[in-house]
This record gives structure tokens, C-alpha cells and sequence, in this order.
């Protein structure tokens, strides 16, 4: 199945909170994030600059669209792309890779939510969990939306993987608390993945059986491990998705349909959609 090579119907503006979010920091600002309403990646940056309480420039871009002044930012022209105060004479200084860009504005700024520990133990055991998210969770993601009938793996198949790896993250969270994955609070895990928990209804939208996450009606017959499996799940999703920050960040519901309509067919000329549909690491 040939992919386009351009993506061009994505409406150039967010809607909903997040349009109002846009609106906010429009004005000129040294910190600068280049963003995409739509992309996940994007709003991993965006919740975090809500979290820091961090004031900052939103410009959107359309990144299947480069403009050669975006390029000359970030040559490999993904989103987010941060861009910082002038360093020491004037010195440009641009970041970009969504977990790193994340983890510089934790490290950088002292105001708001402290997203990795202080603890060095805590601190990696929150990157391990990062990583995981990355290599299973959202590469699986995207494995699952892109499923078409030709594809050499079950839609089936890749939905049992899928759920196994996101019943091993839910069996890494707190028991306590208020829902966060760790017990010191909302924090970078939480980041990492919420923007394509915040998404699984779009495989619900466009794939037959959809996620197969089991309702609560559905749960009464569950062995004991497995029912407190989804009943924790539950209770992340729903702090996660109540958060004020994360609520800001997203659009109206039936802009994403759009958008996911070409993943969903296997026809995304993204470099995510791209590596998916090769069988290579997100890039």
C-alpha cells in the first residue's frame, strides 16, 4: 500500500481548550515551542510547560509542511521543537526529542510540578518506565492503528501484545495514592504515555474489536489479579484525563478523526508512520 507523501488536510489551528491554550501564549516570548495541535509527541512538551507553570511562545506549524526557517531550527524538522533564550554571545540553542525536551525544562526550571525525582533510585526507575513506554507502549500503539488486512501479523495478534505490555505497566503502579504511576505524585511516566492513552479511543473508532480493555460491566468474571488490573488502569485514566494541564492541551474530539484517518489506513506520510509501517524504531 503506497503512502502519501504529504499530509494536507490538518486544520491549521487547535480547537476547543486547547485553541484557547494557543491563544495564551501567543504573544513573542524567548521561549519558543514550535508545536502541532495534533501530535502527541507535542503535547508530551506542552503539558510539561503547564506543569512547570513556565511562561513561553506557542507557534503551530504543519510539520509535513517545512518551511525552510523551521529547518534551519531543527534540520530533522520534528515537533516538538524547543528554542531557547540566546545562550552566551547570542548563541542560538534549540532541543527537540519529546523526552528529552521534557526532562530539560524539569531540570531547568524550579517552578511547578517536580516531574523526576529527587531520589537518583526513583529518578532511573522513572526513566526505566519512560523507556518502556516508548518501546512497547507507543511503538505498539502505532502498530495497532496502522494494522491493515495486509499486514503479515493479526490485527488480533498485535492487540494481545499491546494489552500484555500495558497490563506490565499497570502492575508497576502505585497502590496508593491518587492515581499517579508513582507514589511521589503526577510525574514524567505519567507524561510519557498519556497523550496515546488519551488517543486508545481512536483504535475503538477505527479498528474491529477496538483496544479489548474490558468495561466495568465486563469485569465481574475476570480472575481476581487481572479484574485490579483494569480496576487500577481505571483509576490512572481517569486522573490522568481530570488533570487541569492535561485538559488544556487537547482539541475537539472530531478534529482527531481526521487526522488518525490516515494511520488507521496505513496512509500517514509521518516518519513515525513511516518506521511503523517498515518495522523500524520510532525515530
Amino acid at each position: 500500500m503506497a503512502p502519501q507523501q504529504v499530509d494536507t488536510t490538518i486544520s491549521p489551528f487547535a480547537t476547543g481548550p486547547a485553541l484557547v491554550l494557543t491563544k495564551q501564549h501567543s504573544a513573542d516570548h524567548p521561549l519558543k515551542l514550535y508545536a502541532g495541535w495534533f501530535c502527541p509527541f507535542v503535547q508530551r512538551a506542552w503539558i510539561t510547560l503547564q506543569e512547570k507553570e513556565i511562561d513561553y511562545q506557542y507557534i503551530e506549524i504543519n510539520p509535513y509542511h517545512k518551511s525552510p526557517e523551521f529547518l534551519a531550527l531543527n534540520p530533522r524538522g520534528f515537533i516538538p521543537t524547543l528554542v531557547l533564550p540566546p545562550g552566551e554571545e547570542g548563541k542560538q540553542r534549540v532541543l527537540y526529542e519529546s523526552v528529552i525536551v521534557c526532562e530539560y525544562l524539569d531540570e531547568q526550571y524550579n517552578s511547578g510540578t517536580k516531574l523526576l525525582p529527587w531520589d537518583p533510585y526513583e529518578r532511573a526507575r522513572a526513566r526505566l518506565w519512560v523507556n518502556f513506554v516508548e518501546k512497547k507502549l507507543v511503538a505498539g500503539w502505532y502498530r495497532f492503528m496502522q494494522h491493515t488486512p495486509d499486514k503479515p501479523y493479526s490485527l488480533e495478534g498485535v492487540r494481545k501484545e499491546f494489552l500484555e505490555n500495558l497490563r506490565t505497566f499497570v502492575r508497576e503502579m502505585d497502590e496508593e495514592g491518587e492515581g499517579w504511576f508513582s507514589e511521589g505524585g503526577f510525574g514524567l511516566v505519567d507524561v510519557s504515555f498519556l497523550p496515546w492513552a488519551g488517543r486508545l479511543w481512536l483504535i475503538d473508532h477505527y479498528k474491529e474489536g477496538g483496544v479489548g480493555i474490558p468495561k466495568r460491566d465486563e469485569r465481574e468474571g475476570l480472575e481476581e489479579g487481572e479484574r485490579k488490573v483494569w480496576e487500577r488502569w481505571e483509576r490512572w485514566y481517569k486522573a490522568i484525563m481530570g488533570r487541569e494541564t492535561v485538559k488544556g492541551t487537547w482539541s475537539e474530539r472530531e478534529e482527531y478523526i481526521g487526522v488518525y484517518k490516515r494511520y488507521a489506513e496505513d496512509q500517514t506520510g509521518s516518519e513515525v508512520g513511516k518506521a511503523t509501517r517498515e518495522g523500524r524504531a520510532l525515530p
